[in-house]
């Protein structure tokens, strides 16, 4: 699966700073993944990572919160198809710095 210029949205992420206000948007060429996302609680954030099977990505990311504060974390992820045909992301991640908790989180595709 591939995530080439594709827009997504969190659906769920209880211990994240992402929420339905925050839109990622990924940037694919062949295994090397990239991306930006801002919105909500985040002023700008960046990605960078690879996909690692056909339905699976490792990724890091870094941002800035609108308060100032610096975040770094990793992740891991499965790509699958929703019912509807949209795009589904569901990640375990980490922070690398600050209190370097974790969590789960999930994203739907944004559609035109």
């Amino acid at each position: 699966m591939n995530i080439h210029d594709k827009k997504f949205i969190t659906t769920e992420n209880k211990n994240g700073l992402s929420s339905n206000e925050t839109i990622f948007h990924y940037f694919q060429d062949g295994k090397i993944i990239t991306g930006t996302y801002k919105g909500g609680e985040i002023k700008e954030g960046f990605i960078v990572g690879k996909q690692t099977a056909n339905d699976t990505i490792e990724l890091l990311f870094q941002c800035l919160t609108n308060d100032g504060e610096l975040k770094v974390g990793s992740s891991t992820g499965i790509i699958t198809k929703h019912p509807d045909g949209k795009l589904q992301l569901n990640f375990n991640w980490v922070w690398l710095n600050g209190d370097l908790s974790g969590g789960t989180s999930e994203y739907i595709e944004l559609t035109q």
